[in-house]
Protein backbone atom coordinates (compact mmCIF):
# COMPACT_ATOMS: atom_id res chain seq x y z
CA UNK A 1 0.00 0.00 0.00
CA UNK A 2 2.89 2.37 0.46
CA UNK A 3 4.45 1.66 -2.70
CA UNK A 4 1.07 2.17 -4.45
CA UNK A 5 0.59 5.48 -2.69
CA UNK A 6 3.97 6.78 -3.43
CA UNK A 7 3.30 5.63 -7.05
CA UNK A 8 -0.18 7.47 -7.34
CA UNK A 9 1.29 10.93 -5.70
CA UNK A 10 4.35 10.79 -8.37
CA UNK A 11 1.50 10.21 -10.73
CA UNK A 12 -0.80 12.89 -9.97
CA UNK A 13 2.66 15.43 -10.28
CA UNK A 14 3.31 14.26 -13.37
CA UNK A 15 -0.50 14.79 -14.57
CA UNK A 16 -0.49 18.32 -13.07
CA UNK A 17 3.10 19.18 -14.77
CA UNK A 18 2.12 17.94 -17.81
CA UNK A 19 -1.31 19.54 -17.93
CA UNK A 20 0.51 22.70 -17.22
CA UNK A 21 2.80 22.18 -20.28
CA UNK A 22 -0.05 20.87 -22.57
CA UNK A 23 -2.26 24.08 -22.00
CA UNK A 24 0.34 26.26 -23.53
CA UNK A 25 1.06 23.87 -26.27
CA UNK A 26 -2.59 22.52 -27.23
CA UNK A 27 -3.98 26.07 -27.17
CA UNK A 28 -1.96 28.52 -28.32
CA UNK A 29 -1.86 30.31 -24.97
CA UNK A 30 1.03 31.39 -22.36
CA UNK A 31 2.37 28.51 -20.12
CA UNK A 32 1.30 29.93 -16.41
CA UNK A 33 5.03 29.68 -14.74
CA UNK A 34 3.52 30.57 -11.42
CA UNK A 35 1.79 26.75 -11.43
CA UNK A 36 5.33 25.29 -12.54
CA UNK A 37 6.93 27.10 -9.84
CA UNK A 38 4.56 25.99 -7.39
CA UNK A 39 4.72 22.40 -8.34
CA UNK A 40 8.21 22.53 -7.78
CA UNK A 41 8.04 24.32 -4.53
CA UNK A 42 5.03 21.82 -3.43
CA UNK A 43 7.63 18.57 -4.03
CA UNK A 44 10.34 20.06 -2.74
CA UNK A 45 9.52 19.34 1.25
CA UNK A 46 9.96 15.30 0.59
CA UNK A 47 13.48 16.23 -1.34
CA UNK A 48 14.58 18.16 2.21
CA UNK A 49 12.98 15.28 4.23
CA UNK A 50 14.68 12.09 2.19
CA UNK A 51 18.06 14.21 1.55
CA UNK A 52 18.29 15.26 5.27
CA UNK A 53 17.29 11.67 6.56
CA UNK A 54 20.57 10.31 4.30
CA UNK A 55 22.75 13.02 5.63
CA UNK A 56 22.02 12.58 8.86
CA UNK A 57 22.43 8.84 8.62
CA UNK A 58 25.95 9.07 7.06
CA UNK A 59 26.71 11.02 9.74
CA UNK A 60 26.02 8.43 11.92
CA UNK A 61 27.53 6.16 10.09
CA UNK A 62 30.76 8.08 10.11
CA UNK A 63 31.08 8.02 13.63
CA UNK A 64 30.14 11.87 14.20
CA UNK A 65 29.52 12.92 17.72
CA UNK A 66 25.31 12.25 19.27
CA UNK A 67 24.72 15.49 19.65
CA UNK A 68 26.30 16.66 16.15
CA UNK A 69 23.81 13.59 14.50
CA UNK A 70 21.03 15.09 17.04
CA UNK A 71 21.21 18.94 16.07
CA UNK A 72 21.24 17.75 12.05
CA UNK A 73 18.06 15.72 12.41
CA UNK A 74 16.67 18.81 14.61
CA UNK A 75 17.73 21.20 11.41
CA UNK A 76 16.16 18.98 8.90
CA UNK A 77 13.15 18.85 11.02
CA UNK A 78 12.73 22.41 10.71
CA UNK A 79 13.91 23.55 7.65
CA UNK A 80 11.62 20.99 6.29
CA UNK A 81 8.33 22.09 8.94
CA UNK A 82 9.05 25.77 7.51
CA UNK A 83 9.19 24.74 3.55
CA UNK A 84 5.82 21.93 3.93
CA UNK A 85 2.55 24.66 3.35
CA UNK A 86 4.98 24.83 0.20
CA UNK A 87 2.92 21.41 -0.65
CA UNK A 88 -0.61 22.06 0.06
CA UNK A 89 -0.07 25.21 -1.43
CA UNK A 90 -1.51 24.02 -4.85
CA UNK A 91 -5.33 23.79 -3.25
CA UNK A 92 -5.49 27.73 -3.36
CA UNK A 93 -5.34 27.42 -7.05
CA UNK A 94 -8.80 26.46 -7.44
CA UNK A 95 -9.22 29.99 -7.60
CA UNK A 96 -9.06 29.88 -11.47
CA UNK A 97 -7.37 33.37 -10.86
CA UNK A 98 -4.95 32.47 -13.72
CA UNK A 99 -7.54 32.71 -16.34
CA UNK A 100 -8.30 35.62 -18.85
CA UNK A 101 -12.01 36.87 -19.90
CA UNK A 102 -10.43 36.13 -23.99
CA UNK A 103 -8.94 33.01 -22.59
CA UNK A 104 -8.96 30.57 -25.44
CA UNK A 105 -8.86 27.47 -22.96
CA UNK A 106 -12.29 25.60 -22.48
CA UNK A 107 -13.15 25.88 -18.28
CA UNK A 108 -13.56 22.55 -18.25
CA UNK A 109 -9.78 21.52 -18.81
CA UNK A 110 -8.91 24.57 -16.87
CA UNK A 111 -10.70 22.81 -14.16
CA UNK A 112 -9.94 19.96 -14.36
CA UNK A 113 -5.95 20.80 -14.35
CA UNK A 114 -6.51 22.88 -10.90
CA UNK A 115 -8.32 19.51 -9.28
CA UNK A 116 -5.47 17.90 -10.68
CA UNK A 117 -2.97 20.35 -8.80
CA UNK A 118 -4.73 20.66 -5.82
CA UNK A 119 -4.76 17.02 -5.50
CA UNK A 120 -0.95 17.19 -6.14
CA UNK A 121 -0.45 19.28 -3.68
CA UNK A 122 -3.32 17.22 -0.92
CA UNK A 123 -1.35 14.23 -1.73
CA UNK A 124 2.39 15.80 -1.06
CA UNK A 125 1.16 16.76 2.15
CA UNK A 126 0.02 13.75 3.42
CA UNK A 127 3.33 11.59 1.89
CA UNK A 128 5.35 14.54 3.87
CA UNK A 129 3.43 13.77 7.02
CA UNK A 130 3.21 10.26 6.55
CA UNK A 131 7.14 9.91 5.94
CA UNK A 132 7.85 11.92 8.60
CA UNK A 133 5.78 10.26 11.28
CA UNK A 134 7.27 7.46 10.51
CA UNK A 135 10.91 8.15 10.56
CA UNK A 136 10.01 9.91 14.20
CA UNK A 137 8.58 6.98 15.37
CA UNK A 138 10.90 3.99 14.00
CA UNK A 139 13.61 5.88 15.66
CA UNK A 140 12.34 6.66 18.67
CA UNK A 141 10.63 3.36 19.29
CA UNK A 142 12.43 1.23 17.04
CA UNK A 143 8.98 0.01 16.43
CA UNK A 144 5.72 0.48 14.11
CA UNK A 145 3.31 0.06 16.16
CA UNK A 146 3.14 3.65 18.22
CA UNK A 147 2.46 5.03 14.42
CA UNK A 148 -1.32 3.96 15.59
CA UNK A 149 -0.99 6.14 18.93
CA UNK A 150 -3.00 8.49 20.62
CA UNK A 151 0.11 10.93 20.52
CA UNK A 152 0.96 10.04 16.89
CA UNK A 153 -2.25 11.58 15.84
CA UNK A 154 -2.23 14.61 18.24
CA UNK A 155 1.52 15.07 16.61
CA UNK A 156 -0.10 14.91 12.89
CA UNK A 157 -2.83 17.22 13.67
CA UNK A 158 -0.41 19.78 14.89
CA UNK A 159 1.86 19.57 11.73
CA UNK A 160 -1.47 20.04 9.75
CA UNK A 161 -2.52 23.09 11.94
CA UNK A 162 0.65 24.56 11.35
CA UNK A 163 0.63 23.81 7.81
CA UNK A 164 -2.81 25.68 7.16
CA UNK A 165 -2.09 28.44 9.21
CA UNK A 166 1.64 28.50 6.66
CA UNK A 167 -0.96 28.42 3.46
CA UNK A 168 -2.99 31.03 4.76
CA UNK A 169 0.20 33.35 5.49
CA UNK A 170 1.48 32.55 1.85
CA UNK A 171 -1.92 33.32 0.14
CA UNK A 172 -3.29 36.12 1.71
CA UNK A 173 0.07 37.68 3.52
CA UNK A 174 1.82 36.81 0.00
CA UNK A 175 4.46 35.30 3.11
CA UNK A 176 7.21 32.55 1.28
CA UNK A 177 8.95 30.86 3.43
CA UNK A 178 12.31 32.09 2.98
CA UNK A 179 11.18 35.63 4.15
CA UNK A 180 11.90 34.33 7.53
CA UNK A 181 15.51 35.28 7.13
CA UNK A 182 14.03 38.63 7.13
CA UNK A 183 12.51 38.50 10.69
CA UNK A 184 11.77 42.23 10.50
CA UNK A 185 10.18 42.70 7.74
CA UNK A 186 8.11 39.56 8.34
CA UNK A 187 6.61 40.34 11.68
CA UNK A 188 5.97 43.53 10.60
CA UNK A 189 3.85 42.19 7.91
CA UNK A 190 2.18 39.60 10.29
CA UNK A 191 1.68 42.13 12.99
CA UNK A 192 -0.14 44.49 10.65
CA UNK A 193 -2.26 41.71 9.45
CA UNK A 194 -3.28 40.55 12.53
CA UNK A 195 -3.91 43.81 14.83
CA UNK A 196 -7.43 43.79 13.12
CA UNK A 197 -10.32 41.59 14.60
CA UNK A 198 -10.95 40.63 10.81
CA UNK A 199 -7.29 39.05 10.01
CA UNK A 200 -7.83 37.43 12.87
CA UNK A 201 -11.22 35.89 12.16
CA UNK A 202 -9.85 34.84 9.01
CA UNK A 203 -6.37 33.36 9.78
CA UNK A 204 -8.41 31.19 12.57
CA UNK A 205 -11.08 30.34 10.24
CA UNK A 206 -9.05 29.49 7.33
CA UNK A 207 -6.57 27.53 9.56
CA UNK A 208 -8.96 25.33 11.82
CA UNK A 209 -11.27 24.42 8.36
CA UNK A 210 -8.06 23.74 5.77
CA UNK A 211 -6.36 21.71 9.17
CA UNK A 212 -10.29 19.47 9.31
CA UNK A 213 -9.84 19.05 5.44
CA UNK A 214 -6.53 17.48 5.56
CA UNK A 215 -6.94 15.86 8.65
CA UNK A 216 -9.68 13.63 6.76
CA UNK A 217 -7.53 13.15 3.65
CA UNK A 218 -4.73 12.14 5.27
CA UNK A 219 -7.23 9.32 7.31
CA UNK A 220 -8.60 8.60 3.92
CA UNK A 221 -5.32 7.83 2.58
CA UNK A 222 -2.66 7.23 5.28
CA UNK A 223 -5.13 5.65 7.59
CA UNK A 224 -5.24 2.05 5.72
CA UNK A 225 -1.50 1.88 5.43
CA UNK A 226 -0.77 2.93 8.94
CA UNK A 227 -3.31 -0.29 9.79
CA UNK A 228 -1.66 -2.61 7.48
CA UNK A 229 1.59 -1.73 8.92
CA UNK A 230 0.90 -2.13 11.90
CA UNK A 231 -1.15 -5.61 11.46
CA UNK A 232 1.85 -7.02 9.15
CA UNK A 233 5.27 -5.54 11.43
CA UNK A 234 4.13 -4.78 14.71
Amino acid sequence: MVTSSVLGTIGMNLGALLLVLFRGWAFRTRIYRPMLLNIGLSVLPVGVLLGGEIGVLALAWAGAPPWVVLATAVLVGLVWLLLLPNAAYLITELNLSHRREDDPVPQWYDILLVLTLAMSGVLNTVLNVFLATVLVVVVRYDDIEPLASGGASWAVAGVLVAVSFGIYLGRYLRLNSWDIVHPGSFLAKVRGHFSTARGIGDAVGFTLLCAVFLGLMYVVIVGPTIHSLVVSLG
